[in-house]
């Protein structure tokens, strides 16, 4: 009976769009994204993607892509080199959510958080930030060290 209440209790969420897999597998496997921000739809009431970003975009490119004042999860492809001189690539899953958002907008995002977590399976580290300072990318450098 327990199980049963969690599950629906994490179904009170948002659902999660297919097409939300589909971009991260293609950022995960096929490298053909940097990066993907999803949005809550409140009208379809679930997650979706709402940008992506080509492998040549920069950190700053997608940090500029969510905005100031609203909420916002994403995927980073994360590219480095070890101190072995190996190339490697860890997955971050950011919570964005600004200090400057609704409290209905933080309220939402946190309770569906989890589930579109659940759904993005390969993902390294979780960052959640509430200004830029907290996922700067020297955060990142010091998380996949």
């Amino acid at each position: 009976m327990a199980r049963l209440m969690r599950t629906s209790s994490a179904s009170s969420g948002m659902g999660v769009a297919d097409h939300c897999t589909d971009a991260f597998l293609e950022l995960q496997r096929k490298k053909v994204h940097r990066y993907v921000v999803f949005k809550i739809d409140e009208k379809k009431k679930e997650v979706v993607v709402e940008k992506t970003g080509s492998p040549a975009e920069s950190y700053d490119d997608f940090t500029a892509s969510l905005p100031e004042n609203d909420c916002r999860y994403a995927v980073y492809d994360f590219d480095f080199v070890t101190s072995e001189n190996c190339q490697k690539s860890k997955i971050f899953f950011i919570a964005w959510s600004p200090a400057s958002s609704r409290i209905r907008a933080k309220m939402l995002y946190a309770t569906s958080k989890d589930r579109l977590r659940r759904t993005l399976e390969g993902i390294h580290y979780e960052i959640q930030a509430t200004d830029a300072s907290e996922m700067d990318l020297e955060v990142l450098r010091e998380r996949a060290h």
